[in-house]
């Protein structure tokens, strides 16, 4: 693992089970979540798979710059930026100001997972089981730290923020 890059962002809400999505969307609504998400994402550069950046109308609000993981040349637009894999996006993406997020989906996570380099996870770890077609790998098997937790509900889920670091082993 190359210690001296500067480590990825990877950002998701998971249910228990490891549900991201169904039909194409996120199977609840947590407000909270969704300005914590918003919140660190702004002023930064976001990779995302095709579907996330269909689904996310205001993604270059806040000052985002948007890297879509795509073959539809077409998306590509003023301030969207287009790739056909994640090494091209990650190549793309670290040329531009900010830091380099990772927002799904479910196969853009899994090759970032993969991948030999310092990462960075901010988990919305939601504490129920939820129905769903969409899913972010199985993560607890990484060698993980643990660098921040807070725990907190509305009035239909408990959820735990979590930020850990991918630790060489």
């Amino acid at each position: 693992m190359d210690r001296g890059a500067p480590p990825l962002h990877v950002i998701v809400a998971c249910a228990e089970n490891r549900v991201i999505g169904r039909a194409g969307r996120l199977p609840w609504h947590i407000p909270e979540d969704l300005a914590f998400f918003h919140a660190a994402t702004a002023g930064q550069v976001c990779v995302m798979g095709r579907i996330c950046f269909e689904t996310w109308p205001h993604v270059q609000a806040d000052q985002r710059r948007p890297v879509v993981i795509t073959r539809a040349t077409s998306l590509a637009g003023p301030g969207v930026r287009v790739a056909g894999s994640l090494d091209a996006a990650l190549a793309i993406a670290e040329t531009l100001p900010g830091e380099v997020y990772v927002c799904g989906g479910q196969r853009i996570y899994e090759e970032t997972l993969a991948l030999d380099r310092p990462l960075r996870l901010h988990l919305t770890l939601i504490h129920a089981t939820i129905p769903g077609d969409t899913f972010f790998p199985e993560w607890r098997h990484l060698s993980w730290q643990e660098i921040g937790r807070r725990e907190s509900a509305d009035t239909n889920f408990r959820y735990t923020f979590l930020t850990l670091d991918r630790v060489a082993v």
